[in-house]
């Protein structure tokens, strides 16, 4: 039966690998790479969902939120610093920051120092609303100077300037806190307030990369954003570049954007493998075992003396870490930061399409939902419009039901990631490569 399922898993690795293949045969070899490297992207997003869901049973609705705190630490660690910037206002915001930290600690100490009565809740009014007022003051301050610097190009403060390579963990490290806190208030609850929390939470997240320019430019954007491989025009400079373009009889142009492309590729798969790699050691270890004997009965796991909430929130944190680098990937692969393109709702229905297509529970499954839907979600809307075209090039040039079917091909994707994921639940239920 093992065998059986090997063979399986192996077959369809092959067919993704066949549709990839022929995107670069029929269409070109730059659209395929770009899918390819999106396609490895998603298989990671898919793989820290499938921590928290196939592992734990941990129903997570805001994963755009943690791919947010991934782009949000590249801009933070791989953006140069604007100097003009911090001079204007730059040490007031880290005042204020300080102060608003302080408050929040001084606020805990009271509370747990002070016996309940009026004393506590006079000291607690009293931080709380002094507090705030002082970092308002201080903060609005330099949020103005910060913005008022060339608000056109910069408007914020940049980053370190640090290798961006260095922002993909400090991604899952931003995305693991935050998953840390949310975790502490909503796990051991029911798991619809972790979904309720999580998607809040997501959408505070965005809220503050759209509102706040200072730290993200808002809708402005922040663009550029250091690249870990060379720019297409740096390798259209190089001589043994140029020569071996010639050699091969390749314009150097689309020569320079495949190249560049499969060192993006180079780089995520190295880190795919490596997070494949610890998942299944840790699927297949007695953290793993323990795990899913907490997933299918938590009752039983307590009972012998498993710490249920604590596990929760040990593989909660580390799936929104892998997210978060997934984030940080991502941004670096676009080389900007676009808050408006973080659409929870939307992407984050793709990624548990990945998930439960390619089989919950099964790291391997996920990494091939993630190729596949990818594939899918891209290539769809063009194929549809082939279609269409197809099938009214019979019909007259006024008809009314050749301009509906053709403006209908724009929403074959969703069309086509429901049709997916009604066929698969029904004729598949546990995904395509089940858990074992």
């Amino acid at each position: 039966m093992t065998g059986v399922r090997d063979i399986r898993a192996v077959a369809l690795f092959a067919a993704v690998a066949v549709l990839y293949l022929g995107t670069g045969f029929v269409q070109s070899w730059n659209i395929a790479l770009s899918i390819f490297n999106m396609g490895l992207v998603s298989a990671i997003l898919a793989l820290g969902v499938n921590m928290q869901w196939g592992y734990a049973g941990l129903f997570n609705v805001g994963v755009m939120g943690f791919v947010a705190l991934g782009g949000l630490a590249t801009v933070l660690i791989a953006v140069p610093p604007v100097e003009d910037a911090w001079a204007a206002g730059g040490l007031r915001i880290v005042l204020a920051l300080v102060l608003g930290a302080a408050t929040i600690i001084a606020a805990i100490l009271v509370w747990s120092k002070l016996a309940p009565g009026r004393l506590r809740a006079l000291g607690m009014v009293v931080i709380l609303i002094g507090g705030f007022a002082l970092f308002r003051t201080v903060f609005d301050g330099g949020v103005i100077a910060v913005e008022a610097v060339n608000p056109a190009a910069t408007g914020f403060l940049g980053g370190l300037g640090l290798p961006v390579l260095v922002a993909w963990p400090v991604g899952g490290v931003l995305a693991a806190g935050a998953a840390w806190l949310i975790g502490k208030t909503a796990l051991g609850l029911r798991s619809d307030y972790l979904a309720i929390a999580t998607l809040g939470i997501s959408e505070i997240i965005i809220a503050v990369l759209k509102n706040e320019d200072w730290l993200t430019r808002g809708v402005k954007n922040v663009t550029g954003v250091p690249r870990p491989v060379p720019y297409e025009v740096e390798l259209q400079q190089t001589p043994w570049f140029t020569d071996l373009a010639a050699r091969l009889g390749a314009d150097p142009v689309s020569m320079s954007s495949i190249m560049v492309k499969l060192s993006y590729a180079g780089l995520f798969m190295v880190v795919l493998l490596v997070l494949i790699w610890f998942s299944q050691k840790a699927w297949n270890s007695p953290w793993g075992r323990m795990m899913r004997a907490i997933r299918d009965n938590e009752v039983s796991a307590a009972a012998m003396g498993k710490d249920v909430k604590a596990r929760h929130l040990q593989v909660f944190v580390l799936g929104s870490a892998v997210v978060g680098m997934a984030g940080a990937m991502m941004t670096t692969l676009d080389s900007q930061l676009v808050p408006s393109s973080y659409q929870p709702l939307r992407f984050t229905f793709l990624v548990w399409v990945m998930v439960i297509v390619g089989g919950s529970g099964n790291n391997w499954g996920a990494v091939l939902g993630g190729f596949l839907i990818w594939w899918l979600w891209i290539q769809v809307e063009p194929l549809g419009q082939l279609l269409m075209q197809s099938i009214t090039s019979g019909m007259a040039e006024g008809s009314w039901l050749r301009a509906h079917l053709l403006e209908a091909a724009a929403h074959m994707r969703l069309m086509t990631m429901g049709v997916i994921l009604l066929l698969v639940l029904r004729f598949s239920p546990r995904g395509l490569i089940p858990e074992r």
